[in-house]
């Protein structure tokens, strides 16, 4: 299991620190942006600059998991881009929803294997 989580670990890494090296540099030429709801999503995200804030956590976070160092960090600043991913295709653009949940699905594995950085959030408290 601990090479299946490495793999997935640095696929993950690898996957989020090129897509956000792109939302910085635009190697990965995005074709003309889609019509309706999900057009007016990116350029609002575009233009009010936001996407480079998305870009910059995904940077951070692909490379802890590259250097395999606070990967526990990485995994709380992935989720919630990981959630906002899923939900524009769940709400907006269904079709496109396939590298998110495969990128989710690494992050799980992922996760499971570093469950122990978690545990004391989801610990139930026994002392009052």
């Amino acid at each position: 299991m601990k090479i299946v989580t490495m793999i997935a670990r640095y696929l993950l890494g690898l996957m989020f620190l090129v897509f956000g090296l792109n939302n910085f540099f635009n190697f990965i030429p995005m074709g003309p942006l889609p019509t309706g709801l999900p057009g007016d999503f990116f350029r609002v995200l575009f233009t009010s600059h936001y996407a480079y804030f998305i870009g910059a956590v995904m940077i951070v976070s692909g490379l802890l998991f590259l250097v395999n160092r606070y990967v526990g960090l990485g995994l709380t600043l992935l989720g919630p881009v990981l959630f906002n991913i899923l939900v524009f295709h769940i709400t907006m653009n269904p079709r496109g929803i396939g590298l998110g949940l495969f990128a989710t699905f690494l992050w799980a594995l992922v996760a499971w294997e570093h469950r122990i950085v978690f545990a004391k959030l989801f610990a139930a408290r026994l002392e009052e």
